[in-house]
């Protein structure tokens, strides 16, 4: 495997501090409806952290696992819009036209390469951490409650 490319590896998540995106039947119930309790105080800064609403319009790709893929299809609607979609599985049947189907990280590699990618949105944790592996990851954005999980925003289990 090569890592030379053109584009930016990006990863935008919500986790909790055990390192984990999603309960363990996959459910993100913490993320989107958190149990009430204190709030964490407010930091004042000069700067503002960049959410959800600055961070997705800047992407032209996503690669995510099928574990998130599977999660996105229980949403209202495709969250993606028309950005294109590439699913890494080894197992996914194909009969969706809105993703690409990569049986690995090479394949992958090879379609962001042929499509012309810039800014690739890394989601699902076993993808991110296989991007990680490979050296594939440019920068991570760990968001808190407010920003990560909302109803539409991909997020699934490491």
């Amino acid at each position: 495997m090569t890592n030379h490319r053109d584009w930016t590896g990006r990863v935008f998540t919500g986790a909790s501090l055990d390192g984990f995106i999603a309960r363990p039947g996959g459910e993100i119930d913490w993320l989107t409806d958190p149990a009430p309790g204190p709030r964490h105080a407010s930091i004042t800064s000069s700067k503002a952290a960049l959410g959800w609403e600055t961070f997705f319009p800047g992407i032209d790709h996503i690669v995510t696992g099928r574990g998130t893929y599977e999660k996105v299809l229980t949403f209202d609607a495709w969250p993606y819009g028309s950005k294109r979609v590439i699913v890494l599985s080894a197992t996914l049947a194909a009969g969706d036209s809105r993703i690409t189907i990569a049986r690995s990280v090479d394949e992958a590699l090879r379609e962001l390469a042929g499509s012309g990618a810039d800014q690739v949105y890394v989601d699902g944790g076993k993808v991110i951490q296989a991007f990680l592996r490979a050296d594939l990851i440019d920068e991570i954005r760990a968001s808190r409650r407010e920003n990560a999980g909302r109803q539409g925003e991909p997020t699934a289990n490491p």
